[in-house]
């Protein structure tokens, strides 16, 4: 088992539950700005997500903007992409309870978070870059689930995947994020330690490769009730 997917065993050993992570597709040239990249990625994504979609209109995914804003779907508003598929806007996390459900973010040196409530059933995932983490989107996640579905944060699986870290950065946004998690009172916290600056045969990296990049894609979708 690679190393890329173990991280998410957390994740995938609970029921009815399945996370996944596209790393750098190996000879896709992406040295272009982020729309032309992720049209580029968008065919290879597809492959990818198809096989665990309920419907046609059932993959979700966040505009991403840098902020801590995080929508319950279905039912949140959608626009175009430039990639030819549909965002929910001016967001950086996704929530839902609902089975079927794919919930999609990317990432080239921010860190993607997975959350997965055992009791529930409940899912999030959010973006968490250095402004993300600042304005703890972590716990804007946590307690809006909170609100919708009576979700503990001590219930909560979170886990933190391949991010940006020092001496490639000099934010320790990672260590901030395992921070916010314990002070949230997440009880199974597990960040896989990888540096996305640190392997560009692995890892898309926004600052490495001077914003000419593509993103890697983080998902999740719950099959079953749990």
């Amino acid at each position: 088992m690679t190393e890329a997917i173990s991280f998410l065993d957390p994740l995938n050993a609970l029921p009815g539950l399945r996370a996944g992570w596209q790393e750098r597709m190996p000879d896709l040239p992406v040295a272009v700005d982020r729309d032309e990249a992720m049209r580029l990625l968008m065919p290879h994504h597809q492959r990818q997500i198809r096989p665990h979609l309920a419907a046609p209109d059932s993959w979700w995914r966040a505009e991403q903007v840098h902020g801590n804003a995080v929508a319950l779907v279905p039912g949140a508003p959608r626009i175009p992409a430039p990639d030819g598929g549909s965002v929910v806007p001016a967001v950086d996390g996704l929530i839902t309870c609902q089975t079927g459900i794919v919930l999609t973010i990317y990432v080239a040196d921010c860190g993607p978070i997975w959350l997965a409530d055992r009791k529930t059933g409940a899912i999030g995932l959010v973006h968490s870059g250095k402004k993300g983490t600042e304005s703890n989107i972590l716990a804007v996640a946590l307690e809006r689930m909170h609100r919708e579905f009576g979700t503990r944060a001590a219930d909560v699986v979170t886990v933190l995947g391949p991010c940006i870290r020092p001496p490639d950065y000099e934010v320790d946004f990672a260590a901030e994020i395992a921070r916010q998690a314990e002070h949230a009172g997440v009880s199974g916290f597990f960040d896989c330690g990888l540096n996305t600056a640190s392997d560009l045969t692995r890892y898309y990296s926004y600052r490495k490769e001077m914003g000419k990049t593509g993103r890697m894609m983080a998902w999740m979708v719950r099959s079953s009730e749990p």
